[in-house]
């Protein structure tokens, strides 16, 4: 049996994990992400990697890292969230200091492959996933691969323009589908919800230190789950946009599978129902295209470490 090592590269943490050819994960590795980035997260990864490598024997290794990696899946091109990793050469730097093939993905599209191989998309022959974070990203898998695109930079679903002159998004442009579904989306429509209305959100603002600026996603997903009308409300919104979003997708991309990820989906149902009717609202040639299932993804925090494990023997 062939093993692989899949590293995810967060905000937080570099979780490292040597996973079979079932898409297990048979052992765990971590380190705190440096604050510096650049050769101070290579050394992060490497030493993550030579961990794992220590107790398996494994041939190749995947990075799953937030930015533009190059088509040949060598090189992060560009890192907005990730400081002095522009332009580094992963392939070269981490190979030298592992030994070993290494391929780098962006951690939408490597959280694609897991669902697609592993997870809520297998027997999906096109599959398109979005993950609902602090952003909104993306991946497609086509006929059993995946679409990176001529520029290994496809699926950035979370920077197409829905609003003209909307809310600023930190991309530089305005209007972003993910400014309005998404994880940070979401805390903005419940706080400025609760700003014009405190007296309806006392349950919500009694879950925080009292304050508008206090909620957090998980409060809203906690008083969604308990019925405050505020926090539903909130979901309802981001719900609204993001089927919108996936109806327009779908006369794009004509997914049969759509597989929803990221931190917001804990809520479950609360989210996937009004988005599943948003989207048939909002579908071209209604009740003639055909409409994509909507489902949550299974591999949860762990897709993209089990997806670029696997798109690395390949």
């Amino acid at each position: 049996m062939s093993f692989s090592i899949g590293v995810d590269v967060g905000g937080t943490k570099v979780l490292g994990g040597v996973v079979d050819e079932s898409g297990n994960i048979l052992a765990r590795a971590r380190r705190d992400t440096p604050r510096e980035g650049g050769k101070f997260l290579t050394q992060a990864i490497a030493d993550v990697a030579r961990d794992l490598m220590s107790q398996w024997d494994v041939s190749t290794v995947g990075i799953s890292a937030a930015g533009f990696v190059s088509s040949d899946r060598k090189t992060m091109l560009g890192t907005p969230n990730i400081s002095g990793w522009n332009g580094v050469d992963l392939d070269h730097e981490l190979g030298a200091l592992i030994g070993l093939p290494v391929v780098i993905e962006n951690d939408a599209n490597a959280a694609a492959w897991g669902e697609a191989r592993y997870g809520a998309g297998r027997n999906e022959t096109q599959l398109m996933l979005l993950t609902i974070g602090t952003g909104l990203g993306g991946g497609i898998v086509v006929d059993g691969k995946l679409h990176r695109g001529g520029f290994g930079v496809a699926a950035e679903f979370g920077h197409m323009r829905v609003v003209p002159d909307g809310h600023v998004c930190g991309c530089g442009a305005r209007g972003c589908f993910e400014q309005y579904a998404s994880g940070s989306a979401l805390l903005r429509h419940a706080r400025e919800a609760a700003a014009a209305a405190p007296e309806a959100a006392g349950h919500l603002l009694s879950l925080g230190d009292g304050s508008v600026a206090g909620i957090t996603g998980q409060h809203i997903t906690d008083a969604a789950r308990a019925g405050d009308e505020i926090a539903l409300q909130a979901f309802s919104t981001t719900a609204y946009w993001l089927g919108a979003g996936i109806a327009s997708l779908s006369v794009l991309l004509d997914p049969t599978c759509v597989v929803i990820g990221g931190g917001v989906i804990d809520a479950g149902e609360i989210l996937l129902t009004p988005t599943r009717h948003s989207m048939e609202e909002h579908m071209a040639f209604r009740g003639k295209h055909p409409s994509p299932k909507i489902v949550a993804a299974q591999l949860g925090n762990e897709s993209g470490l089990v997806g670029v494990a696997d798109l690395a023997r390949r």
